[in-house]
């Protein structure tokens, strides 16, 4: 059974820092790609940072210059820099195989003073 695991949500201050990380297992075929999306009140996923099996590295221009995400293996992480009220919202990771699209629960971030 698929599951991904996300952590590292929270509540921080208008110009802090969270790093958030997801954890796949049970993926038997290749990862193609792993990424972050954030979800709006009406559920609707938006890319916010991606990473290819290639490294291939895209950002959503909110976040450009100060979100960074990494990968190791079957792990995905988001580093949050300069964090502003409006990153406020729910992070799910994604997981992209040959044949399948994974989604986490999703972890809760909330920037406020």
């Amino acid at each position: 059974q698929v599951q991904l695991v996300e952590s590292g949500g929270g509540l921080v201050q208008p110009g802090g820092s969270l790093r958030l990380s997801c954890a796949a297992t049970g993926i038997r075929s290749g990862i193609v790609s792993m990424g972050w999306y954030r979800r709006a009140p009406d559920y609707q996923r938006n890319m916010v940072a991606h990473i290819s099996s290639a490294g291939n590295i895209d950002y959503a221009d909110s976040v450009k210059d100060r979100f960074t995400i990494s990968r190791a293996n079957a792990k995905v992480y988001l580093q949050m820099n300069n964090l502003k009220p409006e990153d406020t919202a729910t992070y799910v990771c994604n997981v992209e195989t040959s044949g399948h699209t994974y989604w986490g629960q999703g972890t809760q971030v909330t920037v406020s003073a």
